[in-house]
């Protein structure tokens, strides 16, 4: 990987190979002998979704220092909202990297958004690891920065978004579920799929709300490419 798409330099590169390991690669670098002890991305994924979210945070008040909770919500929900880490992940060539089996790679799982969107975020969660929370924070300040620019005015909502889109074709209203609950009480993570207008979105994050508005704005994009 091209350490300059990061603006950073690891000092520890084994944590850019665990955050390009997919966990499909992982039994076949045990057999092979090729960095045995090298686990899945999933560890750094965890990570790196919470530094994104303090860093998205912290530029969002220095940006808007007067917009309330509410518009700061949003827009943080949009940022840190799966499709957009999917493209951005895409534009900085991680499906190159990421390293998956074989069997995945013929199959496309590369270019699936949810693999696109774990790996944006181990990658940061590696950066942050090696290089602490500056260069956490000059990573995603340089590959969101054109999606920051776009922010004129807070977006709407995206389960508002999707049930107006929804109501307005005389479409039956989005169905939620959850999926899972994952992690410890104190820090769970919710996957919940939104289905409606016969497609599916899926949203993670550590409330069902949170996810809720993920799995709503991932459908919400499939609807309307």
């Amino acid at each position: 990987m091209n350490d300059t798409a990061f603006g950073h330099v690891f000092r520890r590169p084994q944590l850019l190979r665990e955050a390009l390991t997919h966990r499909s690669a992982v039994h076949l670098r045990q057999r092979r002998g090729t960095h045995p002890s090298l686990g899945s991305n999933e560890r750094l994924e965890f990570v790196g979704d919470r530094v994104l979210g303090l860093v998205v945070a912290e530029w969002l008040v220095e940006r808007f220092p007067n917009e309330q909770e509410g518009a700061l919500a949003r827009r943080h929900a949009h940022l840190v909202a799966r499709p957009l880490l999917a493209e951005i992940s895409g534009r900085l060539g991680l499906a190159d990297r990421v390293a998956v089996a074989p069997n995945e790679a013929r199959a496309g799982v590369k270019l699936l958004p949810t693999v696109l969107a774990d790996t944006m975020e181990a990658v940061i969660g590696a950066v942050y690891l090696d290089g602490g929370l500056e260069a956490a924070r000059t990573l995603v300040r340089t590959a969101w920065g054109p999606a920051m620019e776009a922010q004129k005015q807070p977006p709407q909502d995206p389960k508002t978004a999707l049930q107006e889109w929804l109501g307005a074709r005389g479409l039956p209203l989005p169905v939620y579920t959850v999926i899972s609950t994952e992690g410890p009480p104190h820090a769970p993570q919710f996957v919940i799929t939104a289905e409606g207008g016969g497609k599916m979105g899926s949203g993670r994050a550590g409330t069902k709300q949170a996810a809720e508005r993920a799995a709503a704005a991932e459908l919400l994009g499939r609807l309307t490419p």
